[in-house]
């Protein structure tokens, strides 16, 4: 995807997850963010696991865009790789928000090809090392 804009600066908005079954999204509810809104252009092949709808003070700042339905996660598989994007993350503050930051943990693992990764609603940290007393 490709940035276009994001009206209104830091806005509170909606992220609505659309793929409930993939291992990237499994198990997280909607939840708000507190932050820039992005207007993608976005490849119309890819996969999108979730959504945000135009709205508030991002619809005011930009009228235009009242109601468009944006993808703020998705992927695609791109040759023998894989790719996943998402909006969320510009700032540290986004990933106050659990949901934003299993996300991310998610998706990058996904598209690493870490086995098991998303399999499981709650992923481990692979990279984690075990502490023996």
């Amino acid at each position: 995807g490709s940035w276009a804009a994001h009206p209104g600066g830091s806005v509170d908005y909606e992220v609505n997850i659309t793929r409930r079954d993939d291992p990237i999204t499994r198990g997280l509810a909607d939840f708000g963010m507190k932050s820039e809104q992005y207007y993608m252009l976005v490849d119309p092949n890819v996969e999108v696991l979730a959504t945000t709808t135009f709205r508030g003070a991002a619809a005011k700042a930009a009228p235009w865009i009242e109601g468009a339905v944006m993808p703020v996660v998705w992927k695609k598989l791109y040759g023998k790789g894989r790719v996943f994007n998402t909006t969320l993350g510009h700032a540290a503050s986004d990933f106050d928000v659990p949901q934003a930051r299993e996300i991310v943990k998610r998706g990058l693992l996904w598209a690493a090809r870490v086995e098991g990764a998303g399999d499981d609603p709650k992923p481990t940290n692979p990279y984690a090392r075990k502490i023996e007393n």
